[in-house]
């Protein structure tokens, strides 16, 4: 039987997965990225009790918040973790398929980035989501590192380089040096605690009950971490709390602004964090080199300004700051001596 899995192994499309709380993205080994979509799925109970997939991505994420009794929109991963095993499970395999055109591939090796710090038992369960999808071997590294790897940093050099990674569930702060982490950190403050904060905003100021893709909406089309020389309105439609009627209000970038700064601030906290205790010559190459953001935070506008004012060094947006994350997964696995490195098997 190993001798068997060994050998389809040989002709298996090795993947890096960014299993991501908002998205997941799929590159396959030597390529560029195959799937970047929202890390949804939506599934029916049949009538025997067993969850049936009716659809998994875009089309799913379409349905939060839409759909009747018998269907759930579920989002299996939170705060960067699995919070629904069996869905995750569903959703690796299904990205897995779509890739070999609705067929298994045969064992493929798969590297898949995680949230820096996770425990035993949530590395265990990312690790076994993607064995039972069919994977043969299951690398994880660590989201910091892929981040910097993305971002184009050269982690293997006697330096010190330091990259910020605001992603959905969790922001992800690491110092590299000489090809692995010498210091991390990671809050669970990021993309989906900012549109929560949006939503409870919207709520206190203006009555107004609105969802979290309105919200995420609101962040991206008029989210700011600095007050903006030219503000930024747009119309927002919604539940009035007190008259239950729907309603429109006019809402503006310095209320997104003020919406957001609890958790922005949560997240330059950690920043301060990570320097303070980051070792005198490394603090001298970050000083000489600045910051690197990352991830779909990385978009907020101003936000490299904000936190710049803040520690008082350079921050830098990475090229395509929402694609580093899975680039430099994708980079590990296809560089092997990279691979074992910076990543680690269970």
């Amino acid at each position: 039987m190993n001798f068997l899995k060994k050998a389809f192994g040989w002709m298996s499309k090795d993947l890096a997965i960014d299993l991501g709380t908002a998205n997941t993205l799929v590159l396959l080994k030597g390529k560029e990225i195959v799937i970047n979509e929202p890390s949804v799925v939506a599934v029916k109970v049949n009538k025997y009790g067993q969850e049936e997939i009716l659809a998994v991505g875009h089309e799913a994420k379409d349905m939060v918040g839409k759909t009747p009794g018998s269907i759930k929109a579920i989002r299996p991963m939170k705060d960067g973790v699995i919070a629904d095993f069996n869905t995750t499970e569903m959703m690796i395999e299904y990205f897995i398929r779509k890739i070999n055109g609705g067929k298994k591939l045969s064992s493929p090796r798969v590297i898949i980035c995680v949230p820096y710090g996770l425990t035993q038992v949530e590395r265990k369960a990312v690790r076994e989501s993607a064995l039972n999808a069919g994977a043969r071997a299951v690398h994880l590294i660590e989201e910091p590192m892929a981040a910097a790897i993305g971002a184009g940093l050269p982690v293997r050099e006697p330096n010190g380089n330091l990259v910020v990674d605001i992603g959905g569930g969790t922001t992800e702060i690491g110092v590299t040096s000489l090809g692995g982490l010498v210091l991390s950190k990671s809050i669970r403050v990021a993309g989906d605690q900012l549109d929560a904060a949006i939503v409870d905003y919207v709520k206190k100021n203006f009555n107004l009950l609105i969802g979290d893709r309105v919200a995420e909406n609101l962040k991206i089309d008029i989210g700011t971490a600095i007050k903006l020389d030219e503000e930024l309105s747009t119309i927002v439609k919604g539940r009035d709390q007190v008259e239950g009627s729907l309603t429109s209000v006019t809402v503006t970038s310095e209320n997104i602004r003020e919406a957001i700064s609890a958790p922005l601030q949560q997240i330059a906290e950690a920043l301060k964090s990570v320097l303070e205790q980051t070792p005198p010559d490394l603090a001298g190459d970050i000083v000489e080199n600045g910051i690197v953001l990352t991830g779909g935070g990385a978009l907020i506008r101003g936000i490299d300004k904000y936190l710049a004012d803040i520690v008082k060094l350079p921050v830098y947006i990475a090229e395509e700051p929402l694609l580093a994350v899975a680039k430099g997964t994708g980079e590990a696995l296809n560089q092997i001596d990279l691979l074992q490195q910076t990543t680690y098997e269970d």
